[in-house]
């Protein structure tokens, strides 16, 4: 390996590490993957660096950014074996994507007299740089894929998708003018979850959800997350702060029922509301 006073550093050092791994006597788990069996591991890291930067630990965030970096260059090995492109490629071509996207860095585009004219320029160039990417790709790809929602990608995280499907649709005008009319389509979409939930059932039909409650509630969950668009509100992070809010009050809801020598799954449901309102007041 290279070292850190190497041509390379310890990026080559990575890079070196990663073939070795995917050699004939390297890792047999690391020669068995493949793009696909990669990818949830490449999701889950990302994730862990969002968890890092929001717990404000920048040791940590080191680490995970390490992980996230091991799989770019695992799916660059992956794509290098068969022949495709290599790391030096992807470099290549983000560091065009970033040039190219910023003309009023890299490019004359003329004076501009303040900070916020130009980061508002810098914003509908970026957007328009992407729709013609994207109408480029889909040319070199031969699909007959056109409009505003084209090039999506359908694997994203769903709630992200949402609000980038609601974002692309806005930007062909189809939004709402404020934010009061999104909220009144989230109690529209609410109503009719409670009109699907209250449908009787045909005796002896299936467990679980009825197709009608499941499509009603992912239209709910769409009308949330454009609402929150429409308030200039990070769905995903504000649910994951959601999430972490819960769960820091069903633990104390638990130790506070372990301190009065309380079974917590033993109580009923307006005893563990009043524990759940005794730790919401004490925060």
């Amino acid at each position: 390996m290279s070292g850190a006073s190497g041509d390379g550093g310890r990026l080559q050092d990575l890079l070196d590490i990663m073939r070795r791994l995917r050699a004939p006597d390297g890792c047999a788990w690391d020669q068995a993957q493949n793009f696909a069996s990669v990818a949830p591991y490449t999701i889950e890291e990302a994730y862990e660096v969002a968890d890092a930067i929001e717990r404000g630990d920048m040791t940590d965030l080191k680490d995970e950014l390490g992980d996230l970096l091991l799989q770019v260059v695992f799916h660059a090995q992956m794509a290098s074996e068969a022949g495709l492109f290599d790391f030096e490629q992807v470099a290549d071509a983000i560091c065009r994507k970033l040039i190219r996207r910023h003309p009023h860095v890299f490019g004359d585009v003329g004076g501009l007299p303040t900070t916020q004219q130009k980061a508002i320029q810098h914003k509908g160039a970026w957007e328009d740089i992407k729709a013609e990417e994207r109408r480029q790709a889909e040319e070199r790809r031969g699909k007959a894929e056109t409009g505003h929602l084209a090039g999506v990608p359908s694997g994203m995280p769903a709630l992200m998708r949402a609000h980038k499907l609601s974002k692309r649709a806005a930007r062909a005008g189809f939004d709402f003018q404020v934010a009061a009319q999104s909220a009144d389509k989230v109690a529209e979409e609410l109503a009719e979850v409670r009109e699907a939930a209250a449908a009787p059932r045909p005796p002896g039909g299936e467990a679980g959800a009825s197709p009608a409650i499941f499509e009603e509630v992912g239209d709910l969950l769409f009308a949330a997350a454009n609402l929150a668009r429409k308030l200039d509100v990070d769905a995903e992070a504000a649910l994951r702060a959601a999430n972490q809010k819960f769960e820091r009050r069903f633990r104390a809801m638990e130790a506070l029922a372990a301190a009065r020598g309380e079974v917590f799954e033993n109580l009923d449901l307006a005893a563990q509301e009043g524990l759940w309102q005794a730790v919401k007041r004490g925060e």
